[in-house]
């Protein structure tokens, strides 16, 4: 069975929760366990002052008995502690749409006579189940030797040089500072960066790479679109709010070269097929090479700013300026955890389809029969065929 999974609640509602379907049974987990993940996403630098009110912690109301998935759905909640602040509160409609967020379309789309309703569910609070739910795909994940991980490599005009570091380096760098960024000396500058635009009244974005280590060959497939795993993670990557752009290794940096020099050329070492380069980023034909995966995604400037930006009163048709709601000045380090949830969320999935099983430990012993890059798990019986016929 695939993995499903839906997301419910508002961001100034009780709680947020996720149903996830899929999980095969026998997996350890823990609410300590994604209460990790959950705490990555409140770093507070450049963060607004929701992250000194909201202290998440996971509940698992169903899908785990006596620290193991039993294989039913998982329902995972999160509660919105800010939620006593408005609860049996009257709350002046909200008319004023802000440029770059849901505001305006949402009411165009549902017909609401209030803006609040778009700007609830719009919100990137519903990304704490996200997370969530991401944490017990990174947990299964691991009981197969992968391992996903993040880090942010630009924000606003500072870029970071990881190109000294090798993947796993760059994961374990990036867990040492609060931009979450693996190169120190950009870090320093991105912290500099953000308590200026701070300062400013303004907001920054950024690029953040998220890479999976130790996938077998074969997860996706070519069969049909949908079932491309590129196609899959990219759709993953810009269903979080604030992403508006994903390549797949460096895609946009491949386009500038030739044919010959963007391909990874196949050699035989030992038996062993392999590849001297990854500038396909571990995808090819929308299927895992084997490598390592590497996605990278684009965070626009968030929409919020404590600079008022122009608008128009959609009650009164008068112009505006647009009234502030308590925001991030800059989210993309805390971002890093989302993609890495969503990311992992699609890989155990296309893991389940690949190898199949109602149970981990039947599903572990599926994994180690899977064939690998080597010459003789590969049977082509070579000589002229005959393909085709009527």
């Amino acid at each position: 069975m695939a993995i499903q999974y839906f997301t419910a609640g508002e961001s100034h509602g009780p709680v947020v929760l996720t149903i996830l379907n899929g999980i095969p049974a026998g997996l350890d987990i823990s609410p300590a366990e994604i209460d990790v993940d959950l705490a990555r996403r409140q770093l507070t630098l450049g963060a607004g002052g929701r992250m000194r009110l909201e202290h998440d912690k996971v509940q698992i109301l169903a899908g785990v008995m006596a620290g193991k998935t039993t294989g039913a759905p998982m329902a995972l909640q999160v509660e919105n502690r800010d939620h006593v602040r408005w609860k049996n509160k009257s709350i002046a409609a909200f008319t004023t749409p802000r440029p770059g967020h849901a505001d305006l379309n949402g009411v165009l789309k549902f017909g609401y006579d209030d803006i609040r309703p778009a700007l609830e569910r719009a919100s990137a609070r519903e990304t704490a189940v996200r997370v969530a739910a991401g944490a017990v795909a990174r947990k299964f994940l691991s009981v197969f030797g992968i391992k996903v991980g993040g880090y942010v490599t630009a924000i606003g005009e500072v870029e970071a040089d990881v190109s000294t570091l090798d993947e796993e380096s760059r994961i374990h760098q990036a867990s040492l500072n609060p931009v979450v960024c693996p190169d120190e000396v950009a870090a320093a500058k991105m912290i500099l960066a953000i308590e200026r635009v701070m300062q400013q009244r303004d907001t920054l974005g950024g690029i953040i790479e998220v890479v999976a280590l130790g996938l077998p060959p074969g997860l996706g497939s070519f069969m049909q679109a949908d079932q491309r795993l590129d196609a899959r993670l990219g759709a993953a990557v810009l269903g979080v709010q604030a992403m508006k752009g994903v390549e797949i290794g460096p895609a946009f940096d491949n386009t500038r070269r030739q044919g010959t020099q963007v391909q990874d050329a196949i050699q035989i070492e030992n038996g062993r097929l392999v590849r001297l380069t990854n500038r396909c980023g571990g995808l090819e034909g929308g299927i895992t090479t084997g490598q390592p995966l590497i996605v990278r995604a684009a965070m626009k400037p968030i929409a919020t700013t404590l600079t008022p930006q122009k608008t128009v009163d959609l009650a009164s048709g008068e112009m505006k300026d647009t009234v502030y709601e308590r925001s991030d000045f800059c989210p993309v380090p805390r971002a890093v955890v989302i993609l890495e949830a969503v990311i992992a969320l699609e890989l155990a999935n296309a893991l389940i389809l690949k190898v199949g099983g109602d149970s981990v430990h039947e599903m572990l012993l599926r994994f180690n029969s899977l064939s690998q890059a080597r010459l003789e798990d590969i049977h082509l019986k070579g000589g002229n065929q005959v393909w085709w016929v009527d």
